[in-house]
C-alpha cells in the first residue's frame, strides 16, 4: 500500500525532519546552538546532529533544542570505506554515545589526523604549500579535519575559483585528496551503531556515482552488515532516481530517512530543504522500533 511517507504517523500532521546536518563540530559554519536556531526559525521539529566521526556538538544543540523545543536526535555521520569507495553511514542513536561506538569515535579521530596529515602531503606535492596549516586556519579551530578544510584552503591559496572545483580537480573521488585507507570497513561502523542502540543509514546513495547494479549491492552488503535504512532523499536529487532508489529499499525491507545534509547558510541547501518525498511503500525510519519513543515524543 502506499503511504504519504512524510505524514506523521502519530497525530497525522506534518512532522518536520531533517535528519542530516553539520555544525562547527565538524565541517559545518554555524555552532551547534546556532543551528537549531536557524533549525526553528524554519519550524522543523526534530532534526539529527550528524557530524563526521564525532558527537561533540550534540550536548549543546539538545540544550539550545530544549530552550525553542525542537527535539535533537542524538546522531553522528561515520566514514568508512567498501570495495575502495568513501561511504558515509550515518547513527540515529536515541540511547546517545555507546560503547562499541565511543571506542570508534576515538578510533574516528585518530583516523582523521593521519589521513589529514596524508592529503596534506599530496596537495603539497601539486602545489599548496604548508597545506596542513592552510586548511586548519580555514577550519578555524582544533578540531579534525575533513576534505572540506583543504578544498576552502584550495581556494584560499587562489588555486581553484570554488569548493565544486576543489573536489573536482584535488579531492574528490579518485582525486589525489581522495584517501580511503584510513577508514573501518562498512560492516565494522555498523555494527557500531547497531550494538550502541542506534539505526544505521547509509547516507546519500544516489551521490556516489555508482551504476544501479553497483548500488544494489552495496544495499545487499549494508543489509547484511546489519543496516536498517537509508536515506530515500538527500538534499536536492532527480525525481526519478528517488522513486527507483524507492522501489530499491522497497525490496530489501529498508527504511527510508530525509535530510538535507546542510553545512552552511547561503548555499543552496537550507535545514529541512531538499527534494519531495515520492508516494512509496517504504516505511519512514522515524517508524522504526528504536526511534518511536523519541519521535513519538515530537506528536
Amino acid at each position: 500500500m502506499l503511504i504519504n511517507f512524510l505524514s506523521n504517523v502519530f497525530e497525522g500532521e506534518s512532522l518536520n525532519v531533517d535528519l542530516h546536518m553539520h555544525s562547527t563540530a565538524s565541517d559545518g559554519r554555524l555552532s551547534p546552538a546556532q543551528l537549531v536556531e536557524l533549525c526553528q526559525q524554519r519550524q522543523l521539529r526534530s532534526i539529527a546532529l550528524t557530524d563526521h566521526d564525532t558527537m561533540d556538538g550534540v550536548e549543546e544543540a539538545q540544550r539550545r533544542g530544549g530552550e525553542l523545543g525542537v527535539q535533537v536526535l542524538p546522531a553522528t555521520e561515520l566514514s568508512s570505506q567498501w570495495r575502495g569507495i568513501n561511504i558515509h553511514v550515518v547513527g540515529l542513536l536515541p540511547s546517545g554515545n555507546q560503547s562499541p561506538l565511543s571506542d570508534g569515535l576515538e578510533r574516528q579521530a585518530k583516523a582523521r589526523e593521519q589521513r589529514s596529515a596524508v592529503i596534506a602531503e599530496r596537495l603539497e606535492k601539486r602545489g599548496l604549500s604548508d597545506a596542513l596549516l592552510r586548511a586548519r586556519k580555514a577550519a578555524g579551530g582544533d578540531r579534525p579535519l575533513g576534505r572540506p578544510d583543504f578544498a576552502r584552503a584550495l581556494v584560499d591559496a587562489g588555486m581553484v575559483a570554488d569548493m565544486k572545483t576543489a573536489f573536482a580537480r584535488y579531492l574528490g573521488n579518485g582525486k589525489p585528496g581522495d584517501v580511503k585507507a584510513m577508514w573501518p570497513y562498512l560492516s565494522e561502523v555498523v555494527d557500531w551503531i547497531v550494538c550502541a542502540g542506534g539505526v544505521a543509514v547509509l547516507a546519500h546513495p544516489l551521490h556516489y556515482g555508482l551504476t544501479r547494479r553497483k548500488r544494489g549491492q552495496l544495499l545487499d552488503d549494508f543489509c547484511e552488515a546489519g543496516g536498517q535504512a537509508a536515506e530515500l532523499v538527500s538534499g536536492f536529487q532527480n525525481p526519478d532516481m528517488t522513486r527507483d532508489l524507492a522501489r530499491q529499499l522497497h525490496d530489501r525491507e529498508l527504511y527510508g530517512s530525509v535530510g538535507s545534509d546542510f553545512h552552511f547558510p547561503g548555499g543552496h541547501l537550507a535545514p529541512g530543504s531538499m527534494s519531495p518525498v515520492p508516494c512509496t511503500a517504504v516505511p519512514p525510519v522515524w517508524t522504526h522500533p528504536r526511534l518511536q519513543a523519541f519521535f513519538g515524543q515530537a506528536a
